[in-house]
Protein backbone atom coordinates (compact mmCIF):
# COMPACT_ATOMS: atom_id res chain seq x y z
CA UNK A 1 0.00 0.00 0.00
CA UNK A 2 1.56 3.33 -1.15
CA UNK A 3 1.25 6.47 0.86
CA UNK A 4 0.14 10.09 -0.25
CA UNK A 5 1.88 11.76 -3.07
CA UNK A 6 4.09 15.18 -1.61
CA UNK A 7 3.36 18.48 -3.42
CA UNK A 8 6.40 20.81 -3.80
CA UNK A 9 4.08 24.00 -4.33
CA UNK A 10 5.28 27.91 -3.92
CA UNK A 11 3.98 30.53 -1.43
CA UNK A 12 4.73 33.87 -1.41
CA UNK A 13 8.31 34.10 -0.20
CA UNK A 14 9.62 30.09 0.01
CA UNK A 15 8.29 26.53 -0.79
CA UNK A 16 5.51 23.91 1.35
CA UNK A 17 5.36 20.55 1.14
CA UNK A 18 2.06 19.16 1.32
CA UNK A 19 0.47 15.96 1.10
CA UNK A 20 -1.98 14.65 -1.48
CA UNK A 21 -5.33 15.93 -0.05
CA UNK A 22 -4.18 17.66 3.08
CA UNK A 23 -5.46 20.97 3.95
CA UNK A 24 -2.21 22.54 5.80
CA UNK A 25 0.78 22.25 4.01
CA UNK A 26 3.62 19.89 5.75
CA UNK A 27 6.42 22.09 5.98
CA UNK A 28 7.75 25.58 4.54
CA UNK A 29 11.61 25.86 3.30
CA UNK A 30 13.37 28.95 1.92
CA UNK A 31 14.23 27.08 -1.31
CA UNK A 32 12.50 25.06 -3.72
CA UNK A 33 15.81 22.50 -3.83
CA UNK A 34 14.93 22.11 0.07
CA UNK A 35 11.22 21.59 -0.51
CA UNK A 36 11.68 18.77 -2.59
CA UNK A 37 14.63 17.02 -0.49
CA UNK A 38 12.15 16.85 2.38
CA UNK A 39 9.17 16.00 -0.13
CA UNK A 40 11.48 13.06 -1.39
CA UNK A 41 12.09 11.44 1.80
CA UNK A 42 8.61 11.71 2.87
CA UNK A 43 8.12 9.85 -0.62
CA UNK A 44 10.61 7.66 -0.04
CA UNK A 45 9.46 6.42 3.50
CA UNK A 46 5.47 5.98 2.35
CA UNK A 47 6.46 4.63 -1.10
CA UNK A 48 4.77 7.41 -3.14
CA UNK A 49 5.21 10.08 -5.77
CA UNK A 50 6.69 13.43 -5.40
CA UNK A 51 5.21 16.26 -7.60
CA UNK A 52 6.99 19.69 -8.13
CA UNK A 53 5.04 22.74 -9.44
CA UNK A 54 6.77 25.32 -10.64
CA UNK A 55 6.29 28.89 -10.32
CA UNK A 56 3.28 29.28 -11.95
CA UNK A 57 1.62 26.15 -9.90
CA UNK A 58 1.66 24.02 -12.86
CA UNK A 59 3.35 20.21 -12.50
CA UNK A 60 6.75 20.92 -13.77
CA UNK A 61 7.81 17.45 -12.69
CA UNK A 62 7.05 14.22 -10.96
CA UNK A 63 8.92 11.32 -9.10
CA UNK A 64 8.02 7.87 -8.30
CA UNK A 65 9.84 6.38 -5.47
CA UNK A 66 8.41 2.39 -4.83
CA UNK A 67 5.29 2.28 -6.50
CA UNK A 68 5.79 1.78 -10.02
CA UNK A 69 4.75 -1.25 -12.16
CA UNK A 70 7.00 -3.57 -13.38
CA UNK A 71 7.75 -4.39 -16.03
CA UNK A 72 6.94 -0.70 -16.91
CA UNK A 73 3.83 -0.26 -19.58
CA UNK A 74 4.59 0.96 -22.67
Amino acid sequence: MSGKNQHVVPRANEWAVRGAGNSRDTSHHSTQAQAERAARDIAINQKSEVLIHGENGRIRERNSYGNDPFPPKG
